[in-house]
């Protein structure tokens, strides 16, 4: 199935770094809301933080996110010291790919990471990298709506 990631796993932390490293992946790009924060909170907790440090060290990483929310985007950028790239219209490409030129990385060794099929993974099928499909970083505790939600649209990816 062409929505089938890469790799679907419970949590961002259960992502195998010295696998990518094998693989010869040397750029993470991050979804940011449900991905690397809670939704519209504009805020990384230390524990992600602490996470994002360790990836670091080994791989390129930066966020590429949909979300246009000028307000909201200035509160994200002074907090974060790596690359983003809003209103990424993803699944689409045409905004990501001039950002991947920019910082000179190459598709072949690059994994998109996100916790929705229909923009992160699909995004990342378009461009040709890896994907990595991971569940929200709020998924206890989102609305029974929202579970609902994803539920449906993951139902894609399990053939």
């Amino acid at each position: 199935m062409f929505l089938k990631p890469d790799y679907n796993l419970k949590r961002i932390y259960d992502i195998d770094l010295d696998k990518l490293e094998k693989e010869g992946i040397k750029a993470i790009l991050f979804d940011l809301d449900s991905t690397l924060m809670a939704s519209k909170s504009a805020s990384y907790s230390p524990e992600i933080i602490e996470w994002l440090n360790k990836v670091r060290k080994k791989f390129f990483i930066a966020v590429v996110s949909n979300n246009k929310n000028q307000a909201y985007i200035e509160k994200v950028t002074k907090i974060s010291d790596f690359p983003l790239l809003f209103n990424a219209c993803k699944p689409k490409t045409d905004v990501v790919l001039p950002f991947l030129k920019k910082y000179e990385v190459n598709i072949n060794e690059c994994v998109l990471v996100g916790d929705r099929p229909l923009t992160d993974v699909l995004c990342g099928k378009n461009l040709g990298c890896k994907t990595i499909l991971v569940d929200s970083i709020t998924a206890d505790t989102e609305p029974k709506i929202v579970r609902f939600v994803r539920k449906l649209e993951r139902i894609s990816i399990r053939h």
